[in-house]
């Protein structure tokens, strides 16, 4: 399609891109709060590649694009904006046949086909034509310019050419791209993931950002007992996560003292359980300080021992914020799968050292009692671990793009 020259009377730099949305659609009241936040996340992705600005227009929003744009890279950057249905290279043109169809022209002019389907929608019923009519008109028009050679195909079309009929202006486009749909980053308010650098967590954590989320991370290493592998590893995670929503925080916790002194007191099978209780109570502390208002999780139901309902349990017993698991009912392939999709599988299978693989006992408890658990704590020194912990934690900051 070329959008480098005048269609329909309009000039040059009237090139576009049309974005819809689909669940923001149905917030009532709350819509255009959601529809801003919307538009903040993709003139934020975007403003670097062409995008010169955002208009918001009935059901859909408008990107205003500067003259020697890139598709290629705006359409890189929109497949991770959450909150996108779909989106579209748009020809604007006026409302008038006659611009239509020129428009129409322009949009398929260097493009082979034999046969072809018009989807015109009629935003606004106060308009002079029906959707059927401008079908119809335009679809008479193209016969006439491609001659018998084409033919209307309504069910198996090689082109399809969407025309979106507003009062003033109306928009021509032949493909949709698939956006990432969700809601808009930031819109739900923030929570805290406790990102171990396997395969879970990641996705918990991009799966909280699709339904509006800015999520913020944890992560608990055993430095300097095991190597940075695990911590470097969170880095790159982070990094490719923050993409979706432009500026991240990572803590990176020193674990490996606090676990040395729970295994001096702590019998070998409530260990892991006793590790997930303090780590809880590390990153509630954080959480709290940065504004977050749940923890995040990846732990997918009886996956591993620590992830039993009784375990689960006695692990949130110390919890005062919510925690969330959105993959609880996940097998590990679908995980897997999910984690391919986003790009962080590859970077969580490299090799590392989890701190949770250090003084790991033989035999863990899969049947943890909170009763059990708190009179092992009653002979440790709750506080300072939990102090030592949080005045250890180092602070990265990332920005996107």
């Amino acid at each position: 399609m070329n959008l480098t020259r005048a269609v329909g009377g309009l000039p040059a730099n009237s090139q576009i891109i049309i974005v819809h949305y689909d669940e923001i659609g149905l917030k009532g009241r709350n819509r255009p709060t959601f529809i801003g936040k919307l538009a903040g996340n993709i003139e934020r992705a975007t403003r670097d590649v062409g995008c010169r600005r955002v208009e918001r227009v009935s059901g859909r929003l408008l990107l205003r694009l500067e003259d020697g744009f890139g598709w290629e890279k705006i359409k890189e950057r929109l497949q991770h904006v959450f909150g996108i249905a779909n989106y579209s290279l748009a020809i604007q043109a006026l409302t008038d046949l006659e611009c239509l169809k020129r428009a129409v022209s322009d949009a398929i002019a260097n493009i082979p086909f034999l046969t072809f389907r018009i989807s015109a929608r009629r935003a606004f019923k106060t308009l002079p034509w029906t959707s059927q009519k401008v079908n119809e008109e335009i679809g008479t028009h193209v016969l006439e310019e491609r001659g018998k050679k084409v033919k209307v195909d309504l069910a198996h079309p090689e082109v399809e050419i969407f025309i979106e009929v507003m009062p003033k202006n109306s928009y021509v486009y032949l493909n949709k791209a698939s956006g990432p749909g969700g809601l808009p980053v930031g819109i739900s308010g923030t929570v805290t993931c406790l990102l171990s650098g396997g395969i879970d967590s990641p996705v918990a954590a991009y799966r909280m950002m699709k339904r509006g989320c800015r999520v913020l991370f944890i992560h608990f290493h055993s430095s300097p007992f095991l190597s940075r592998a695990s911590q470097e590893k969170a880095v790159e995670l982070v990094e490719l996560l923050t993409r979706h929503q432009y500026t991240s925080e990572l803590f990176l916790v020193p674990f490996g003292e606090i676990q040395r002194q729970v295994v001096l007191t702590a019998p070998a099978p409530y260990r892991i359980l006793l590790y997930r209780r303090l780590m809880v109570r590390i990153a509630e502390i954080i959480a709290r300080d940065r504004g977050a208002k749940a923890l995040v999780t990846g732990d997918s139901l009886a996956q591993v021992s620590s992830q039993t309902l009784e375990n689960l349990a006695v692990v949130e017993a110390v919890a005062t914020l919510p925690i969330f698991r959105p993959l609880i009912g996940m097998d590990k392939s679908e995980i897997a799968g999910q984690a391919r999709s986003i790009g962080t599988f590859e970077i969580s299978i490299l090799p590392d050292q989890d701190c949770c693989q250090l003084f790991i006992p033989k035999n863990p408890t899969t049947h943890g009692l909170d009763r059990e658990l708190a009179r092992v704590e009653e002979r440790m020194d709750l506080e300072s671990l939990v102090q030592e912990g949080v005045t250890g934690a180092v602070l990265r900051e990332f920005v996107f793009p």
